[in-house]
């Protein structure tokens, strides 16, 4: 496989494609889905919610950290997961502004 030429693209477009392939998957959108309903929580109580073993949740959590849609702060000896507000304005920023150009634009 060849080199993606990330450095080809903008700042921007590398990071809605890395949030993007972070939501690429249907567990990770669950937990998404599931951070959003409790505001914050540990891994464990996602493990309850999902019919995925702990260690599948805890890398879904490292991707979607990774990409910045989560944010972890440790308690005792869990980590306490929440949604990172800040990417979610990014990517709602980016999508509205799709949104207003394709709804300006007239198809071929």
């Amino acid at each position: 496989m060849g080199a993606s030429k990330t450095e080809h693209f903008t700042e921007q477009q590398n990071q809605i494609a890395t949030i993007a392939k972070a939501l690429g998957h249907p567990a990770r959108v669950a937990i998404i889905e599931y951070l959003m309903s409790v505001d914050t929580c540990i891994c464990g109580d996602i493990v309850n919610e999902l019919p995925l073993a702990q260690p599948t949740v805890s890398q879904h959590l490292k991707e979607l950290k990774n990409a910045g849609l989560i944010k972890g702060s440790i308690e005792g000896n869990a980590i306490c997961y929440c949604i990172d507000e800040n990417t979610f304005e990014i990517l709602k920023n980016y999508f509205s502004m799709i949104i207003t150009k394709a709804n300006k634009q007239e198809c071929c």
